[in-house]
Order: structure tokens, then C-alpha cells, then sequence
């Protein structure tokens, strides 16, 4: 079954909302917990623990037929201080959570289990991150339900650079999320060490 981006932008049973504060603006997050229980409190997890606060949209994937569409990608990039544990994909298949337009999505490696503090906003439609026979695809696990503007936006950044790919997609300054908030639920912190706290950037 195809989901269309939740409308609503405040409370409902099973979503959790999240609001990125970006030095581009605000962006609201609604995420579905009752049909992707583990990618959400994967999230959630990073959010709970400040583990996104002080990262960056740092990627502007614009589609070539159509550059105002696309997806942005955020998060710790490889910030090991920052990492929490992976999780088994839970794919579009099992969800019901289908990438259409401003769709949040998880990055990954080339393992499918691989997804861990790196996620994505589309901009447009995007089924070829969709489960297929023969490819696991992306957990999709929500929506971006305010702060389009703000998307739209930071996909249009002049961008460069990187290599495979992400050549020539790297946001050539990128936009710091100052915090993400959680706006629904009880914060349920790691308790992990904050090691990014303790030491700088290297």
C-alpha cells in the first residue's frame, strides 16, 4: 500500500514528531513508529542523545532530468564518536512506507543492515530507493510534514566535490542542524558516552 506524506503536523498515535533547527530554518519531522518501531527509535535515539545537534545537510543529490527534485542527506557522515549500533533494515516491503515526495529515509552502506546516524529528506518521488526483488532498498520511516521551504532550499546549495556517488553533490557550506527536538513522547536517552563532547573534530 502507497503512504502519502502525513498532512497533519500535530500529535497522532503512533507518529513522533521531530523539529531539526537548521541555520537554513526549521524543518518538522513526522515519523512512524507503529509500522517502523526500530528505525524510529534508532532515530530517536540520536536525537534523545544530542547525537545530531552541531551535524550537518551535507549533500544535495539533485535529479539530472529535473534538478529541483531529488533528496538531501544529513547527519554524523562518519563521526565514529557520534555512532550508535546498526539495526536489521526494515525495507519498504514490510513498512508499507514508500518513497514519495519528502519522505525521510535512512542512508546506508552496502550492507542493508548497515543504517546508523545518516538519514535523507526526498524532494519528489524516489521508488528506486523502494524494496524490489532483487534489492533490499531503503528504510523509509516518515515524513517531513512543515519547513518544505527549508528543503527545497538546501537542495538547491551550490554543491561539489566528492567521489562515486556522491561526486559533484557535497554542499559546498553546508547547514549546521543547531538541535533536534523531540516534540512527542518521553526522551529515552542512550546513556552511551558522549564522546564528541569530550574531544574535538579531528
Amino acid at each position: 500500500m502507497l503512504t502519502a506524506a502525513v498532512p497533519q503536523t500535530g500529535p497522532r498515535a503512533g507518529i513522533v514528531r521531530v523539529r531539526l533547527d537548521t541555520t537554513a530554518g526549521r524543518i518538522l519531522l513526522a515519523l512512524d513508529a507503529r509500522r517502523a518501531p526500530k528505525t524510529v527509535e534508532n532515530f530517536m535515539a540520536y536525537v534523545d542523545d544530542g547525537r545530531f545537534d552541531g551535524t550537518t545537510f551535507y549533500r544535495a543529490a539533485r535529479g539530472k532530468k529535473d534538478p529541483k527534485t531529488g533528496f538531501i542527506q544529513a547527519g554524523i557522515r562518519t563521526d565514529a564518536r557520534r555512532i550508535l549500533p546498526p539495526f536489521p533494515l526494515e525495507t519498504t516491503a514490510k513498512t508499507g512506507i514508500r518513497h514519495l515526495d519528502a519522505t525521510v529515509s535512512m542512508a546506508r552502506a552496502a550492507s542493508p543492515d548497515s543504517a546508523g546516524g545518516n538519514f535523507v529528506i526526498t524532494i519528489g518521488p524516489a521508488p528506486q530507493m523502494d524494496a524490489r526483488p532483487d534489492f533490499p532498498g531503503y528504510a523509509a520511516f516518515g515524513h517531513a510534514v512543515g519547513g518544505l521551504d527549508v528543503v527545497k532550499r538546501i537542495l538547491a546549495l551550490p554543491s561539489g566535490g566528492g567521489v562515486d556517488a556522491f561526486k559533484g553533490q557535497m554542499i559546498l557550506k553546508p547547514v549546521r542542524i543547531i538541535k533536534a527536538v523531540r516534540l512527542d513522547g518521553k526522551a529515552k536517552p542512550t546513556k552511551q558516552p558522549k564522546a564528541w563532547l569530550l574531544t574535538p573534530a579531528g
